[in-house]
């Protein structure tokens, strides 16, 4: 079989003109070369290159949507002025937002909350119930947002913040319900935690002062005994008479009246008081012999110290009070949403026009290796350089090539194969920006407002 040769005329020096063309192989900067190169392997490259193609663009196309609904919520500061009223709870807005994370996405909650929307139909047969709920997980997010708000930069304590909550899902509107649930739960686990919180603090100031004043209106029945045995050292004659100190205990409780409410410490000791003396009035008491004369001031410096025990305790009741009607009224530090989570249109993954960007690559290089392959393989002479590094110039002659009648048809073919194959390529690419492109009135319509990317 003759091969084809580049023929040229010779001249003189024509020999090192082709050991220097063989040594900077000067051939691949001429476009003959890749011509003839396409002619040869057209067909190696055109069948991988199209086989490639055609699964990234089908993978690109079959792979399943998956949709994130998405919502934010805003830890809102405290409406009423923290110097007028103090809130209960006083825990960092992260710590709180991370023991409710963690109580919302107990394993209880996730199952419940796979059974109410029906998730994972074609996997439930297939999964346990643990690789479920680590499915779940992994398909809800609940993330602070990556910047923070400008005006709580500032802010060292309790920094204002935003965070979302969200859920990725083949369906967007199952998606948006999923993600509405879970922004329902955190908004009420959040309402219940604090509440709660201010409503147990409330119940234990109340048992602290309930105590207190037990023990003070005990004390203040000994002290009102210890009065009626032991005589007054302020006099120089005798005790007053218990009558007396009755009649000044009562009159003391008028005069207070007009100042402190009948809830206050010093009045509800006061009757306290009255009460024990009217108890303690008694032929028995009034013939009493005398008390320790110490006993009288210990018991009135307890009282002292009891007293000042309770006001503080009623003090702070009354702002555990205050605090829990802060709560109750959601009038504190709560959660705000202020983005509900929504159905959305366009996935978030699989990036389709990335895929088919990758196939289109991964077949330009699997065609390309396949001819690099076969050229590095063929050991065929195709150039007069390749022949005289084998045999001596001088016994050859080079002579017209002779086309046959099948090299002909066969090249008819190719052209024709070719064609075709190109014709595919350009339908696979119109299919591919029909599928994947946005509209074009849509694309023109976001370059304008300055919205393309």
């Amino acid at each position: 079989m003759l091969q084809k040769l580049n023929y040229e005329e010779p001249t003189e020096g024509f020999r090192a003109d082709f050991d220097q063309e063989s040594a900077d192989l000067s051939h691949f900067l001429r476009p003959a070369f890749y011509w003839g190169l396409i002619k040869r392997r057209g067909v190696y490259f055109a069948i991988p290159f199209v086989l490639v193609l055609a699964v990234g663009l089908a993978a690109a196309r079959l792979w399943p949507a998956t949709y994130l609904s998405e919502g934010k919520i805003l830890v809102q500061s405290q409406m009423i002025p923290t110097e007028l009223v103090r809130a209960t709870v006083t825990s960092a807005a992260q710590e709180r937002i991370q023991a409710i994370q963690q109580r919302t996405m107990t394993r209880e909650n996730l199952l419940a909350m796979i059974d109410k929307f029906h998730l994972f139909p074609d996997k439930r047969t297939l999964m346990s119930p643990t690789e479920l709920v680590a499915l779940m997980k992994t398909s809800t997010k609940i993330e602070p947002l990556a910047e923070p708000l400008a005006f709580s930069r500032s802010r060292s304590e309790n920094p204002t913040i935003v965070f979302t909550v969200g859920f990725e899902y083949s369906n967007p509107q199952v998606a948006a319900q999923v993600a509405n649930e879970l922004v329902t739960r955190i908004l009420n686990e959040d309402l219940r935690d604090r509440t709660s919180r201010a409503t147990d603090t409330t119940k234990f100031l109340a048992r602290e002062v309930q105590r207190l004043q037990a023990d003070n209106a005990a004390l203040d029945a000994k002290i009102a005994q210890a009065k009626l045995t032991q005589p007054d050292s302020s006099s120089s004659n005798s005790a007053d008479p218990p009558a007396t100190r009755l009649a000044q205990l009562k009159s003391e409780l008028v005069q207070k009246s007009a100042i402190y409410s009948d809830k206050h410490p010093v009045m509800q000791a006061l009757k306290r008081q009255v009460e024990a003396m009217e108890k303690a009035i008694s032929p028995a008491a009034l013939t009493a012999g005398n008390s320790n004369p110490g006993a009288l001031e210990v018991l009135e410096t307890q009282q002292e110290s009891l007293q000042k025990d309770l006001e503080t305790a009623s003090t702070k009741l009354a702002a555990a009070r205050l605090g829990e009607t802060l709560e109750k009224d959601q009038q504190s530090e709560k959660l705000e949403v202020i983005e509900q989570p929504t159905a959305s249109q366009d996935p978030i993954k699989p990036n389709r026009p990335k895929i088919a960007g990758i196939s289109l690559f991964l077949a330009l290089a699997a065609g390309g290796g396949l001819v690099l392959l076969l050229e590095l393989a063929d050991k065929s002479i195709r150039r007069a350089s390749d022949l005289y590094g084998i045999i001596d110039n001088r016994v050859v002659l080079s002579i017209p090539y002779i086309t046959t009648q099948a090299e002909q048809r066969w090249r008819k073919r190719r052209i024709l194969l070719l064609i075709s194959v190109a014709a595919v390529a350009l339908v696979l690419a119109v299919i591919g920006i029909y599928f994947f492109m946005p509209p074009l009135d849509l694309m023109i319509a976001k370059a304008r407002v300055g919205l393309f990317r």
